[in-house]
């Protein structure tokens, strides 16, 4: 087996696993969660067939659902993400994308920042928006999104941080 199909399998599985056991068990203030499992989406392979990563991002999705019996919204915001992650990548990273020429770890903090931040808000939107899908509600869905974006990030630079390798 190829090392990237490896690394992505382990990645997978320890995103869902980290997420279930542990992640969905905080609750800071009735309404703040972390979604860390978005690191796999933000991380996978750039050159990859775009039906395949929306069926595995899918899958991820879905995969958390079954874990907090949510009905498919996570699976609903991480197609989202996936489907635009192409657009969002364009917009964050300019030439560097277009010509297929990314490599994460080496591109600049700002386009970094700027690509994790709206795949993170962009995912948090959907995810609430659908959870709440009432719109007297507006003010309660932004405010989870923006909080829980805000603690999601905290803790995706966290893991990213511990387990980036080091040149």
């Amino acid at each position: 087996m190829n090392n990237t199909l490896v690394i992505n399998i382990v990645r997978f599985l320890f995103l869902i696993l980290l997420q279930a056991l542990v992640l969905n068990n905080i609750n800071l203030f009735g309404y703040i969660n972390p979604y860390a499992y978005i690191i796999f989406i933000i991380l996978f392979p750039f050159t990859t067939n775009q039906v395949n990563f929306l069926l595995i991002s899918f899958l991820l999705g879905l995969s958390i659902d079954f874990f907090l019996n949510s009905g498919g919204v996570h699976a609903s915001a991480s197609l989202t993400v996936a489907y635009l992650r192409p657009t969002i990548l364009s917009y964050s990273f300019g030439v560097s994308y277009e010509h297929q020429n990314i490599k994460f770890s080496r591109m600049g903090l700002k386009e970094r920042l700027l690509y994790v931040i709206l795949i993170v808000f962009i995912h948090h939107l959907v995810l609430f928006s659908l959870e709440i899908f009432n719109l007297q509600y507006i003010l309660m869905i932004l405010k989870k999104t923006l909080f829980s974006s805000i603690f999601s990030l905290i803790v995706i630079f966290i893991v990213l941080t511990l387990f980036s390798r080091k040149n």
